[in-house]
């Protein structure tokens, strides 16, 4: 363009050179034909018209001398000096009929004007544009959606604004789309904000706009995870994106649903996977508008996850058995065929499985957990056996036999069993079968008058069961000579004083859960709760809190620390169990706790006053009994407790215990003797019974 504007202005200006030479010669013929030419030529005649030249074309702001001729009605050059002027634009005069152009392109006719007088001359300006100066690229800024297109246009200007046309050359420098030759611009991919990237150049001017690349319309929408395996009956998660034909991310609100079978859906995608398995093509849909997308399920049952065994707890009897069920599943719940191996976990108490699952329970009952055992692939599954005692076999009635003074009192107890030796507690109908002595209901037996051994003369029954204890009257020992012998001077009750009518003395309270008798009196001091009586029974006086309980209480402590005063030789430290031994009468110590477990046996060697004295530091903890032999009696027993004492369940115990802080007794005890806790509380589980010696 540059180029050809370029030649047009050379043409103009080599017509206009040669036009005004034109002129210059004829002018110099003319003068030259007069001045040689003295014959029959006349002077110039009066002006008649004049010629401006050239008619000129010019670029914007470009000078031409313009030139004016004045000539008679002859045709004779006339000389003469014009007034310049411009009559229709197209640029500026001056006096010397220099012409400027104008900024203002197009063809001015007959603007330049010469004037003498009334007679004047014009010439014709045709005023170009520029060179190219600038270029402009048109629209810019602008906003695409990807993908779109936009016709961009490049406008070229000279230096005064006058559009100058030209040929851009297209490009994209700084990214966000592709442009054509032609301007044709189609946005890219990736949204954003691509300042000046549109490039229209020429030579070495460029000329730019701004693209702004956004997100298009919903182009498509995937559904991941796709495709995805799932086992029956579990769930998965299924997630919709939307996005524009660049690929860019479009945020969507998407209804969900099942086409194709093989499960159901949520609100929110999640998919829960059905009982029936198979390939489910493209069934689970997200749609957005008119816009959806898929995904395919395929649903299998999954590997052995549980194996469940029941019935759980199995409920057998002793001896009896149980068929047992072993049922492999998935994660989902879906049931997994196996072949399980049973066992039973621990077999101590007899019981036995087949590998069909048959048990047979053990002779013990009691609650067994995690007791049976189904095991395939690797993975195990429990079941716990809650096995009962058996129908009641016999009853057994304690203590038998048993030693007592005319007039003296025993408590029985009965205990029922089955055939493999397991417990039922009862509440049996208590006679005397065979003389000896009288029994009451609750099975408190007072020794007759007349002596001898009474055979199973105490007999327990109940539900066409029974069972008996014989009975041994024997006469009193006489009292001791003065001066006692063998345990100490004179009958070792007298280490008790006030504290000798009690069965129980306690600090805090007495405590009975249900069926205890105490044959003797309660003191408590200086508390003074008491619950459980009833059910429980006090055949004394309850001193409670008063001073009966309260002197009990000062002899309890002298006796207490005489008993613990009492030099203990260093052959009689207790270093075992005295469970399973036989203790002469004297004085047995230990700096931490006493233990029997089985049967302690006390022999007085003939001396009915032999006196025996067990000292703990800390505790005495039974699970035995204690028998008296060779004439020892309950009441010259004594047991110091350094902290509190626990008589284990069933256990048959004599003496007196006299105890730092507390005494309690488990089920099923007995006590011929004293419970004194001189600080806590005495507690009675079920069917205690404590007699004074």
């Amino acid at each position: 363009m540059i180029r050809s504007t370029k030649n047009r202005i050379v043409r103009a200006l080599s017509l206009t050179g040669f036009r005004a030479r034109v002129l210059i010669a004829v002018a110099l013929a003319s003068v030259l034909t007069t001045a040689c030419d003295v014959h029959g030529v006349s002077a110039p005649g009066t002006l008649a018209r004049i010629a401006v030249t050239p008619n000129a074309t010019m670029i914007a702001g470009a000078a031409q001398q313009m030139v004016a001729l004045g000539y008679d009605a002859e045709g004779r050059v006339v000389a003469v000096t014009p007034t310049w002027t411009v009559a229709a634009s197209g640029g500026t005069v001056a006096s010397t009929g220099v012409f400027t152009a104008g900024t203002v392109p197009g063809l001015f006719t007959n603007t330049v004007v010469a004037s003498v007088g009334n007679i004047s001359g014009s010439a014709s300006i045709t005023v170009l544009p520029g060179a190219l100066a600038t270029i402009t690229v048109v629209p810019t800024p602008v906003t695409l959606a990807v993908t779109a297109t936009q016709q961009f246009t490049a406008v070229g200007k000279d230096i005064s604004g006058n559009i100058v046309a030209f040929t851009p050359t297209w490009s994209v420098i700084a990214d966000g789309g592709a442009i054509t030759q032609a301007g044709i611009f189609t946005a890219g991919n990736t949204p954003g904000t691509y300042t000046n990237t549109v490039q229209a150049s020429s030579s070495s001017l460029r000329g730019y706009a701004t693209v702004v690349v956004t997100t298009g319309p919903l182009a498509s929408i995937s559904v991941t995870p796709n495709p995805d395996t799932l086992i029956s009956n579990t769930k998965q998660q299924f997630v919709a994106v939307g996005k524009d034909a660049g690929g860019n991310v479009i945020s969507i609100a998407s209804t969900w649903s099942v086409v194709a079978g093989g499960g159901t859906i949520d609100g929110g995608g999640l998919f829960t996977a059905g009982t029936t398995l198979g390939t489910f093509a493209n069934t689970v849909k997200a749609t957005s508008g008119t816009m959806s997308g898929t995904a395919t399920v395929v649903v299998k049952l999954g590997p052995l996850a549980f194996i469940t065994v029941t019935p759980n707890p199995a409920h057998i009897v002793v001896l009896a058995s149980q068929q047992m069920t072993a049922v492999g599943t998935d994660v989902g719940g879906n049931v997994i065929p196996i072949a399980p191996v049973w066992a039973v976990v621990t077999t101590a108490n007899g019981a036995t499985i087949t590998q069909t699952g048959m048990y047979t329970a053990g002779t013990v009952a009691g609650t067994f957990t995690n007791k049976i055992r189904a095991s395939a692939l690797g993975l195990a599954g429990f079941a716990t056996v809650i096995s009962t005692a058996g129908p009641m076999t016999a009853i057994l009635v304690s203590p038998s036999p048993v030693d007592l003074f005319v007039g003296d009192k025993q408590q029985f107890t009965a205990t029922g069993r089955d055939e493999s030796g397991n417990l039922f507690a009862l509440v049996p109908t208590w006679s005397v079968v065979n003389a000896g002595g009288t029994i009451a209901s609750a099975g408190l037996f007072t020794a007759g008058q007349d002596l001898g051994t009474f055979n199973n003369t105490i007999q327990a029954t109940s539900g066409g069961l029974s069972g008996f204890a014989t009975v041994n009257v024997v006469s009193p020992l006489p009292p001791p000579p003065s001066g006692g012998g063998g345990g100490g001077s004179g009958p070792a009750l007298d280490i008790l004083g006030n504290a000798a009518p009690n069965g129980i003395m306690a600090g805090t309270a007495v405590t009975c859960i249900t069926g205890g008798t105490i044959n003797a009196d309660v003191s408590i001091s200086p508390g003074n709760t008491i619950t459980g009586f009833g059910p429980c029974v006090i055949t004394g006086v309850k001193n409670l809190g008063n001073a009966v309980a309260l002197a009990a209480q000062g002899s309890l402590t002298t006796a207490y620390n005489t008993l613990a005063g009492m030099a203990c030789p260093p052959a009689n430290a207790i270093v075992a169990n005295l469970g399973g031994t036989t203790k002469p009468a004297g004085v047995y110590c230990t700096a931490s706790g006493i233990g029997v477990t089985g049967t302690l046996t006390l022999n007085g060697g003939g001396d009915p006053n032999a006196v025996f004295v067990f000292q703990a530091g800390t505790s005495l903890v039974t699970a035995g009994n204690i028998v008296l032999i060779g004439g020892a009696q309950a009441q010259n027993v004594f047991w110091q407790v350094g902290s509190s004492a626990t008589l284990g369940t069933a256990s048959q115990w004599q003496g007196n215990i006299l105890a730092l802080t507390s005494i309690t007794l488990v089920d099923n005890a007995t006590l011929k003797g004293r419970a004194l806790a001189r600080n806590g509380a005495v507690t009675l589980g079920t069917n205690n019974v404590i007699t004074l010696p």
